[in-house]
């Protein structure tokens, strides 16, 4: 697929069940922010155009500081994000929609930058099923051997976890079909929990599953850094990272 690949950061989160006041991406993870690591990620990737960084307005500033600092040559531009998740995905989506619709910007990929380990084979993987099928989403198997759903009438039913994945990111689809999505669900007041959820239900795009990372995980509690701090010692050292 010709055409340019832009990875769309998101990093306008908060750390609210981590305790703490500030967006944790800012949070130093190996004696950096935790927001370096994904951009440097997607720095090294020679799969990877362009990227959009979606912050606050109030982190605007910082960011734009932890990105100079990096001396990145691939960063097109900072956007201020919104109140959801579907709004920040498409504020960054609405920046590049001029070369979308042109047919300059053809694959676009959406990650989490509180999921700062992103190993290059993972990327590699979710970018070229997405430009061969139109869209991936990395999974990884859940670890329990049952679970309980749980119905809003009180009702429940046991389901095998063999049947189930947990979705990580980065998910990546074809660019066009991706922001008509959005528009689609902005339309009739639509918030996906994910981008692939938006895709599912405004598009015909075909999703492929691939193999997730055990190491891409999303760092959300205090626990979670502990953890993270650990990987972020010897990641250098961790075959394709």
């Amino acid at each position: 697929m010709s055409g340019r690949t832009v990875v769309c950061l998101l990093a306008g989160g908060s750390a609210t069940r981590m305790g703490s006041s500030e967006n944790k991406v800012y949070l130093e993870l190996g004696g950096e922010p935790m927001l370096a690591w994904s951009l440097r990620a997607f720095e090294r990737s020679p799969l990877v155009d362009e990227v959009v960084l979606v912050v606050r307005d109030t982190d605007r500033a910082r960011a734009a500081a932890i990105a100079g600092d990096l001396g990145l040559t691939k960063l097109r531009a900072i956007v201020d994000g919104g109140d959801t998740r579907h709004e920040s995905e498409q504020a960054g989506l609405e920046a590049i929609a001029d070369d979308i619709r042109s047919g300059a910007v053809t694959l676009v990929a959406i990650h989490d930058a509180a999921r700062p380990f992103v190993r290059q084979a993972l990327l590699e993987r979710i970018l070229v099923a997405a430009a061969d099928v139109g869209g991936a989403v990395p999974a990884m198997p859940v670890d329990s051997e049952f679970l309980l759903r749980v119905e809003v009438d009180g009702s429940s039913e046991l389901v095998d976890a063999a049947t189930l994945r947990g979705m990580q990111t980065p998910q990546a689809f074809r660019a066009q079909e991706l922001l008509d999505a959005y528009r689609a669900a902005t339309l009739v007041g639509f918030h996906g929990v994910d981008t692939a959820e938006s895709v599912e239900r405004f598009s015909d795009l075909t999703v492929a599953t691939v193999d997730g990372d055990a190491d891409n995980t999303k760092v959300t509690f205090v626990e979670d850094m502990i953890v993270a701090e650990k990987r972020a010692r010897s990641w250098s050292e961790e075959p394709g990272a």
